[in-house]
């Protein structure tokens, strides 16, 4: 049985092993270099709203996001090369080093979230893709379509069109052409898989970059910080009689924050986040984990994660 008081005790908010450089931090993730063009991911148990870092961590999650993405990428290794070499702690992965596209590749099978929200301003087209009239919030797209991001180290990721991206010089045309394809591949690959376990892929993102002159899959994918799931079971009913959808993501935090007054706009207060919160987000994820991978979590709690950490890179290092 999960000892709560000891979940909620050994969070990863930050690493900071001994005798190594400081890693380049991003939003939930600390990255190390390693010789022969590798690369050492920690995923922390940070978890960010509305561009933000929240000040209290969510137990388990670095560990449930790193095995899952890595779970999710052996499933696609097929349609394109992915970063990852393989993963010798829950909450580490030893990937290949590789030049990241500045742009995130946000795929949406149903209006929800920010399609939703620009829908409801009256527009009909996010990132330069097309919306149809007529839509409900949650209601499926006819096809997929792809809503692209550029990605900001700091601050709010912007909407930008496929011939933004072009004309910018941000990718070439054919690069781009490739991107889109394989990013519908992944997505389908994703839904079929969410489908066979009772679930339904809403819409996710995805990162590339370059390892050499190969296109390659990095980041995470498919995971609830990246996707919005929702319960195949009562979906149709709840859509039609215009209630939410049960659903399994990031989304839970972002309602709660908004609940209690914060957006992410400048002059609002971040509420702390309760442990009764912490759990819930910890127990939603878990129960993700296991209904896509059909594997239990069972949470490895690393007192001294720092000295663990140290003992990896420095395998790496020889």
């Amino acid at each position: 049985m999960v000892n709560t008081d000891e979940l909620l005790a050994h969070c990863i908010s930050l690493s900071n092993p001994e005798g190594f450089d400081d890693p380049r931090r991003g939003k939930v993730r600390d990255v190390y270099a390693l010789p022969g063009d590798k690369l050492a991911i920690v995923s922390t148990d940070r978890i960010s709203a509305y561009d933000h870092i929240l000040g209290e961590p969510i137990p388990c999650k670095g560990q449930i996001l790193n095995l899952m993405a890595a779970w999710s990428l052996r499933q696609v290794q097929d349609i394109v090369p992915v970063h990852l070499i393989e993963v010798p702690h829950p909450n580490i992965t030893i990937a290949k080093k590789c030049s990241p596209i500045a742009v995130e590749v946000v795929v949406r099978g149903h209006l929800t979230g920010h399609a939703w929200r620009q829908y409801q301003k009256g527009l009909r087209s996010v990132s330069g893709a097309a919306m149809p009239d007529g839509l409900r919030e949650f209601d499926p797209f006819p096809e997929p379509i792809i809503t692209p991001t550029t990605k900001a180290e700091a601050g709010h990721d912007e909407d930008i069109s496929a011939e933004q991206i072009v004309a910018s010089g941000l990718i070439s045309e054919p690069v781009w052409k490739k991107i889109s394809q394989t990013a519908l591949q992944l997505f389908e690959r994703g839904r079929k898989i969410a489908a066979s376990r009772g679930l339904i892929l809403a819409d996710t993102k995805y990162e590339f970059g370059f390892n050499g002159q190969t296109l390659t899959l990095i980041d995470e994918i498919h995971t609830p910080d990246s996707s919005r799931y929702f319960y195949q079971e009562g979906f149709d009913e709840l859509r039609a009689a215009g209630k939410a959808p049960v659903q399994l993501s990031k989304e839970y935090i972002r309602e709660w924050l908004r609940e209690n007054g914060f957006t992410g706009q400048p002059g609002e207060v971040m509420p702390q986040l309760p442990d009764e919160i912490r759990l819930n987000v910890f127990q939603k994820y878990a129960r993700l984990y296991e209904q896509i991978t059909g594997e239990a979590f069972t949470p490895v709690i690393t007192p001294d994660f720092d000295y663990t950490l140290a003992a990896v890179l420095n395998k790496f290092m020889a």
